[in-house]
C-alpha cells in the first residue's frame, strides 16, 4: 500500500468521508476502511471493483462522475493528475472540485522530481511488487510508462501516458479547476492537499 493511507490519515479529520477516485482493486481503499474512514470507491473497471469490499462502489469514468453529494475528502492518487492529455487532466480535477465539500479538501498524488529517471525500478507493496519497466518519450512533454504489478497468484500490466508537470504548471492546472494548494504533505512534495476556491471553475 506504500505510504498513502498514512498520508491521508495525517492530513484529514479522523473518520472523514472519502471519495476515492480511481480506486483500482482497493489497494488504498481497504487500509482506509480499517482506519475508520467511510469510503466511496470509484473506478471505471467493474473487474477492479469486484475486488473492493466494505466500501460503497461506483463504476464510472472519473471525468463523467456526477454524484449528488459532496465529500470531506476527495482522493486523486496513482499520479492520475499527470494524464497525458490536458483535457483529461482538467476533467479529473473538475470532478474533484464538483465533489469536495466547501470546507473539505482534495488530496492529490503527483510525480516526484526523479519519477522518469532510474528506470527500470521496483517498489515493494504488501504481498507483491510494483515494477516500472519502461518510460519513453512519445511526443514533446508526454511519456509512455509501462508498469507491472506482480503478486504470487497474478500479474497485471498497465501502460499509460504521463505528462511531467513543473510545480508552476501543476498549481496552474489546479487553479483552472477551482482549487488551490494548501500544503505539500510529504518531504518529496508528491502529496498535496488542495482546497476549493470560492466559486466554481
Amino acid at each position: 500500500m506504500g505510504d498513502e493511507p498514512d498520508v491521508v490519515e495525517r492530513a484529514v479529520p479522523a473518520r472523514a468521508g472519502v471519495l476515492e477516485l480511481g480506486c483500482g482493486a482497493g489497494r488504498v481503499t481497504h487500509p482506509l476502511l480499517r482506519r475508520g474512514f467511510t469510503v466511496t470507491a470509484v473506478d471505471e473497471s467493474p473487474h477492479m471493483l469486484e475486488r473492493v469490499h466494505g466500501a460503497r462502489t461506483v463504476c464510472s469514468p472519473i471525468e463523467a462522475l456526477e454524484l449528488d453529494e459532496r465529500f470531506d475528502v476527495v482522493l486523486l492518487g496513482s499520479f492520475l493528475v499527470h494524464a497525458g492529455v490536458p483535457d483529461v487532466r482538467q476533467g479529473l480535477l473538475r470532478a474533484c472540485r464538483r465533489h469536495v465539500a466547501d470546507d473539505g479538501c482534495v488530496l492529490i498524488q503527483r510525480e516526484g522530481e526523479d519519477w522518469h529517471e532510474n528506470v527500470p525500478r521496483d517498489r515493494e507493496i504488501p504481498g507483491g511488487l510494483v515494477r516500472v519497466v519502461s518510460d519513453v518519450p512519445v511526443r514533446p512533454g508526454v511519456r509512455s510508462v509501462h508498469v507491472e504489478y506482480v503478486f504470487p497468484d497474478t500479474r497485471w500490466t498497465q501502460t499509460f501516458l504521463s505528462c511531467p508537470l513543473t510545480p508552476e504548471a501543476f498549481e496552474r492546472a489546479l487553479a483552472e479547476a477551482g482549487l488551490a494548494v494548501d500544503a505539500y504533505l510529504t518531504d518529496d512534495r508528491t502529496w498535496v492537499r488542495a482546497l476549493p476556491l470560492d466559486g466554481r471553475p
